[in-house]
């Protein structure tokens, strides 16, 4: 191998490396929180509201941190795979993540503690911009998890193709019953988020041990 091929498989590892750790960070910072911070229940509360309260700003970095990671993960998938949309797809998932830090989700339901139960009767702007980054970043997350099933598909990865579509319709399952007012709508919706963000970022740390 020459010392410009070896340069360059080295940068496709680092950013796919990016791509790997990403999901799993957020999993873990989220879950985390989700399991010690007063007054918050996951079958009541979705993830994001974790951004409020005086430990909300650990939710934020969570978000924008994780969301760069991911875009920057991007690039390596663009470089390991032959798939146009696939990298772009990851890209506007971290994008959305981003999004979904900087505009924070309303208060609600009792959380932070403190905070009158139910819905609140109207929302701010940064609702409104949490609600579309979110719808953005769960859109981008499951058309990556399909585009994937189909790339393992035509190559005969069977076993990875099943996975990639299941992961994708995990998250597409999981929004559409919290949307309807399931019980229990956000613990289904952060099941889906965190098994499609994993499955994408396995599918990285795979192709960078490659």
């Amino acid at each position: 191998m020459t010392a410009i091929a070896a340069r360059t498989v080295s940068r496709t590892r680092a950013l796919l490396t990016c791509a790997a750790v990403g999901g799993p960070l957020w999993a873990a910072v989220a879950l985390a929180q989700a399991a010690t911070r007063d007054g918050f229940d996951l079958t009541r509360h979705p993830l994001s509201m974790l951004s409020n309260g005086s430990l909300g700003w650990l939710q934020i970095t969570n978000f924008v941190v994780a969301g760069a990671l991911t875009m920057i993960g991007a690039a390596g998938l663009r470089r390991a795979l032959p798939s146009r949309w696939l990298p772009r797809l990851v890209a506007a998932n971290g994008a959305g993540m981003i999004a979904a830090g900087i505009f924070t989700m309303d208060p609600a339901d009792g959380f932070p503690a403190g905070t009158p139960a139910g819905m609140p009767a109207t929302l701010s702007w940064p609702g409104y911009g949490h609600m579309a980054a979110g719808t953005v970043a769960f859109a981008a997350s499951i058309a990556a998890c399909y585009v994937l099933a189909r790339h393992f598909s035509r190559a005969g990865q069977r076993a990875a193709a099943v996975g990639s579509a299941v992961a994708g319709t995990a998250l597409l399952a999981g929004n559409l019953w919290a949307m309807s007012g399931g019980a229990a709508g956000s613990l289904t919706l952060a099941i889906g988020a965190i098994t499609a963000t994993l499955w994408v970022s396995g599918v990285a740390a795979w192709l960078a041990r490659r």
